[in-house]
């Protein structure tokens, strides 16, 4: 399958093909590095990371996925370039893709990172936005295929708030791959309307069905995976004591856990976790192995993103 010079800035972009096609290559790739292989697909490109918001796992992930291809990555925080300030993103694009060969960013406005991808002129690369983090789900996705063997058919629980650029990415995700996908937040943090418009079209392709509701045991009934995300986002600390409280009755513990009827239920998280509040500690301990696939296969996704829309 050829994606050679595409971005990615949201699965919207991609078809179930394309998304199954860049899970597969993550897992021959993770496979090849555990059996000391390495491959040699961005010899001789370099890539920019652009990172407002700091990270560990897209940060380490970029890095090492692309130094194990044989390319070369530059780190520019926010203290580096100076991104919509002292220099207008559109221009700043159209100096990076004079130099590099790849762009990550990683940020607030998703309007930043569309702009980026249509002034440089090569392939960008979304590693979270306020509203998108499609490098995630294919993690996620990667560790549902390890643990299930599977995808389509799933039944899939995201409990918290679902509003944030998980809820909104994951939706995305699960509606196009066939996965069921239930959201379990309270009214006034439901997904937007319009993405839930489109998501629904993309289910009734793929057969997945979607359902919002804010009864927690209705939710989480015969669920093969409750995933769950941190209360506050990044930028939205003014809001903590507010969203603490109205979500403290979606906390994923035991209680919730055994709800599911099943003991094959797998807990998952994208990090970092604040224990206590959206996940117990030993709940969280409980399904560690899984959750730390999970980070790690952030690396082994990123990537194929890499070498599937730049690589040789």
């Amino acid at each position: 399958m050829d994606l050679k010079g595409r971005n990615f800035l949201t699965l919207k972009d991609f078809t179930p093909e394309e998304i199954g096609y860049l899970i597969d290559l993550a897992a021959k790739l993770k496979k090849d590095k555990k059996n000391g292989i390495t491959g040699n697909s961005l010899k001789g490109k370099n890539i920019a990371l652009l990172f407002e918001k700091p990270s560990t796992r897209t940060r380490c992930a970029f890095t090492i996925g692309c130094i194990d291809e044989g390319g070369h990555p530059e780190y520019l925080g926010k203290d580096d370039i100076q991104l919509g300030h002292k220099e207008s993103v559109e221009d700043t694009a159209r100096v990076l893709g004079r130099m590099f060969d790849g762009i990550e960013f990683r940020g607030f406005s998703h309007k930043n990172v569309e702009k980026l991808a249509k002034y440089s002129g090569v392939p960008v690369w979304n590693g979270l936005t306020d509203e998108y983090h499609p490098t995630q789900i294919l993690a996620d996705f990667l560790t549902l295929t390890e643990q299930f063997g599977k995808l389509k058919g799933l039944n899939f629980v995201f409990v918290g708030d679902g509003r944030n650029n998980m809820a909104n990415s994951l939706m995305i995700g699960c509606a196009k791959m066939g996965v069921n996908f239930t959201c379990l937040s309270p009214e006034s943090l439901r997904p937007d309307e319009k993405l839930i418009t489109q998501c629904k079209e993309y289910a009734e392709t793929s057969g997945a069905k979607l359902a919002f509701t804010e009864n927690v045991e209705e939710a989480v009934k015969d669920a093969d995976c409750i995933y769950t995300d941190v209360w506050v986002s990044m930028g939205e600390e003014e809001k903590s004591a507010e969203r603490m409280e109205l979500l403290r009755p979606y906390q994923v513990n035991r209680t919730m856990v055994e709800m599911t009827g099943k003991d094959t239920t797998v807990v998952m998280h994208c990090l970092p976790a604040v224990k206590g509040n959206e996940i117990t500690e030993d709940v969280f301990e409980e399904h560690a192995e899984v959750i730390f696939d999970e980070a790690e296969n952030r690396m082994h996704t990123i990537k194929a993103v890499m070498v599937a829309t730049l690589g040789e």
